[in-house]
């Protein structure tokens, strides 16, 4: 079943007894500085991918084996 209000109160005194309200506090702060982080990459990764697009190759596959084309075959299509 789920636990009451009381035993996670319970627990939660057993462990900044454990650990003391130091150490807890250094571990929240960690614990943001890193989400700050993730935050951070997410918002740069898409201006790098924009910055310059990748050039598209031709992708003529047959059962999974790239097909060689000659130039003229490009020029027809």
């Amino acid at each position: 079943m789920f636990p009451g209000w009381l035993q996670i109160a319970l627990v939660a005194l057993l462990i900044i007894l454990l650990f003391g309200r130091g150490k807890i506090s250094d571990l929240m702060g960690d614990v943001a500085k890193g989400i700050t982080s993730f935050r951070k990459g997410l918002k740069e990764a898409p201006e790098e991918e924009a910055a310059e697009p990748k050039p598209v190759a031709d992708s003529r596959v047959i059962d999974s084996e790239p097909v060689k084309v000659d130039e003229k075959d490009k020029a027809d299509a």
